[in-house]
């Protein structure tokens, strides 16, 4: 699978046949609807075998419900940890108990069509990610991409936005028509919240 002109995820995790690593991959599984639906391709990698993959697979199909079903996603072998230390999602501090080799982080990467990557978070190896979060940051970038606006804390699909900073007061009165400036006790108005913008 190749990202061509597409958002992607690249997403690793430290060991196949791990509990954390099985609940992740799993919800990632649960979740292709809504990444197909914002049009983003996933990949996911370790330091294991291709052969431990298939195996693997398996046990994430049966944790996430979905036996029965085709793995809709690659997972890429990288056993000379040649692309892991490349793309630097290597954990020194977590070792493969066979070969006392460093083992892959669990790291995730979303990049943009251009191929840019765009964020890049590193977990513990203890701590599982939220890939809803992931998905709420994919679906801002595309926003932020397409219009002039910043999404505030906690934002989430159809809340209210911020006109990015950038955009003068009088651009901002062309492009948007219900326009609310908070006040803030500096008496600048950079706190300009409008609803989200659509195509429709």
């Amino acid at each position: 699978m190749r990202m061509l002109n597409t958002w992607g995820i690249l997403f690793s995790h430290p060991n196949d046949f791990t509990p954390v690593c099985t609940t992740e991959l799993a919800q990632v599984m649960k979740l292709m609807p809504e990444f197909n639906r914002l049009g983003v391709k996933v990949i996911a990698l370790s330091c294991n075998s291709v052969e431990s993959h298939v195996k693997w697979i398996e046990d994430i199909k049966s944790y996430a419900s979905l036996t029965g079903q085709e793995f809709p996603y690659p997972i890429i072998e990288d056993k000379s940890r040649k692309l892991i230390t490349l793309l630097g999602m290597l954990d020194p501090a977590e070792r493969d108990q066979e070969t006392g080799l460093p083992m892959s982080a669990r790291a995730v990467y979303i990049i943009d069509p251009n191929k840019k990557m765009r964020l890049s978070i590193l977990y513990p190896a203890t701590t599982g990610r939220n890939f809803d979060e992931i998905l709420r940051t994919i679906e801002s970038l595309q926003l932020t991409e397409k219009y002039k606006v910043a999404t505030p804390v906690n934002w989430k699909k159809g809340d209210d936005v911020m006109i990015d900073p950038s955009v003068s007061d009088e651009e901002a009165k062309k492009c948007y028509s219900d326009i609310n400036t908070i006040y803030v006790p500096s008496g600048k108005t950079y706190m300009r919240v409008v609803p989200q913008p659509t195509d429709t």
